[in-house]
């Protein structure tokens, strides 16, 4: 699955639909069979999947972050490499190195990553889980080797959670590699304004949206490129909350398997970092799959 990346997690712009084939035709099966085979192959990409070293360009208001990131057994390492598209001062540089030494040195901080990062996968995962019964899909179309099909609101589903809630109140679109029944996109928005506990504890406003893009990085595995995220609302009436924080990822390049913290940690300090070599892209909104959760 990997779709992270939904803290946290269901971060140019993206590379388009990968692996472009010809126009397919109509899936022999019902749309909403086919979302539940996709969300079936999302959720157990997890049981094989590679590592990978890659950029992450992430967006918080006008500021701005370019890292490199390494996937290790014991989950991601960092290295913060331009911060608004500038080299690291001298004082920012020494921050980013003690915080590597405090990681490579404390066993309890490597676990505590480690958990979150878990939490955040299988946080994902519930959501992801929640698609084929949260909705209502209908065939639209074939788009560049994808079927695009249109989704809203299953009125017989019972949301049991924020998050769940949160899903459903959206409506919207998505792609799917007809070849290998993978989510390619997915786009959705919030239709009418989202009470909880009949306003009192808050509300999610009308407007909000989201996007997700994925590429296929290999012949079996995708990888998240792109992720929007923009909701906005209340909490016990007074206080206004947003939920927007924007990410992009590219430059996947497959590292070997198993390596722990400090191997990976090596890795990123090998030369120029990947991340300062990327080709420069237009300005984005995007993020990465944790914040899908409503947690604070």
């Amino acid at each position: 699955m990997r779709m992270r990346w939904m803290t946290p997690a269901l971060m140019g712009l993206a590379q388009g639909l990968s692996y472009t084939l010809a126009q397919p035709s109509p899936p022999p099966i019902s749309a909403a069979q086919l979302v539940r085979e996709v969300v079936y192959n999302e959720l157990n990409d997890h049981l094989g999947h590679g590592y990978w070293r890659y950029w992450i360009e992430s967006r918080a208001g006008k500021e701005t972050q370019l890292q490199d990131q390494v996937e290790t057994a014991q989950g991601p390492v960092t290295r913060l490499a331009l911060s608004n598209g500038l080299p690291l001062s001298a004082e920012t540089q020494q921050q980013e190195e003690a915080r590597l030494r405090h990681l490579l040195a404390s066993p309890r901080e490597q676990t505590r990553r480690r958990q979150e990062y878990d939490e955040d996968e299988a946080h994902v995962g519930q959501i992801l889980a929640l698609m084929p019964d949260a909705f209502l899909y209908q065939y639209e179309s074939d788009e560049k080797g994808c079927h695009k099909l249109s989704f809203r609101p299953n009125p017989a589903y019972s949301a049991r959670t924020i998050e769940a809630r949160v899903l459903h109140a959206m409506s919207g679109t998505l792609w799917i590699d007809a070849r290998m029944k993978r989510l390619v996109r997915l786009d959705g928005r919030v239709e009418e304004n989202l009470d909880f506990g009949f306003g009192i504890l808050g509300r999610l406003n009308k407007g909000g949206w989201f996007q997700l893009e994925r590429t296929q990085v290999s012949p079996t595995e995708w990888k998240t490129d792109r992720l929007e995220l923009h909701l906005l609302g209340r909490a016990l009436l007074v206080r206004s909350f947003t939920r927007e924080t924007s990410e992009v990822r590219g430059g996947f390049a497959p590292v070997p398997p198993g390596m722990d913290i400090a191997q990976g940690l090596a890795l990123l300090q090998q030369s120029e970092t990947q991340a300062k070599t990327k080709t420069p892209v237009e300005p984005i909104v995007a993020l990465a799959p944790a914040v899908l959760s409503l947690r604070p």
